[in-house]
């Protein structure tokens, strides 16, 4: 499952979820903007991709991960998920704070709920929610396994998750210009816009440590999911993983 990478100190010297929520609390004003720039926009088509995806299956009620200021959540108002329940969960105050905000100045505030909340010991029923997503956050769990089965729990039976992550080229020159981007381009201006030193080095440093492709599906398998399947996108620079919940 490759190395444990953390944002500030050792692993040992504090769990990773403390640094983690502690990072985007630090980056929660320049978050939104910094991601689309340093992306270039394409962040945004990635998201739009899962949400077809989702809302063909017309769910009741949807629970975004690690929803950070609540992108994913919006997006899947904005593009006809008429679900009667979405909530969106995160382990950052700070990043909650803005999202609520932006809820507000979208007049979806009634529509959409962010809670806080830890993705290992989510507070939610079993059973509860007929689809998840989570975008760029299971990199950046403790636990991966415990996440992912926890997340698992509060599907409905035969309920879906799609999991959005950053993936690691593997054609030329693609995959020379990736990894130069993402080790020596997006960190100097993530620090310059942020002011956080760490924030985007550690970005690269998790991509490149978690699991992908095949090895990705075998853990969703292991945590109980069926039908796992992956839809690359953009020659493999981000995938979208998906797995149900057994309905027996």
């Amino acid at each position: 499952m490759g190395t444990k990478v953390t944002p500030y100190a050792s692993a040992e010297e504090r769990a990773k979820k403390e640094q983690v929520a502690e990072m985007f609390d630090n980056i929660a004003h320049s978050y939104d903007q910094l991601n689309h720039v340093l992306s270039f926009g394409i962040d945004i088509l990635w998201r739009k991709k899962a949400i077809r995806m989702l809302r063909k299956l017309e769910p009741k009620r949807v629970l975004d991960v690690a929803t950070g200021t609540g992108d994913f959540a919006i997006e899947a108002a904005r593009m006809g998920v008429k679900a009667e329940e979405i909530i969106g969960v995160d382990i950052s105050n700070g990043m909650l704070d803005i999202g609520r905000k932006k809820l507000k100045r979208k007049d979806l505030d009634d529509r959409i709920q962010l809670v806080y909340g830890d993705s290992e010991n989510l507070p939610f029923d079993d059973n509860h929610f007929d689809a998840y997503t989570a975008a760029f956050g299971v990199r950046n769990f403790e636990n991966l396994n415990g996440g992912l089965t926890e997340m698992l729990r509060v599907l409905t039976p035969g309920g879906t998750g799609f999991v959005l992550e950053f993936s690691k080229p593997k054609s030329f020159p693609f995959k020379q210009l990736y990894w130069f981007y993402f080790k020596a381009i997006l960190p100097l201006v993530g620090k310059l816009v942020s002011k956080d030193n760490r924030a985007y080095k550690y970005l690269p440093e998790s991509v490149a440590a978690f699991p992908q492709g095949e090895e990705f599906l075998q853990i969703m398998r292991d945590c109980g999911y069926v039908d796992v399947r992956r839809k690359p996108l953009t020659g493999g620079i981000a995938t979208i993983y998906i797995g149900q919940k057994s309905r027996s």
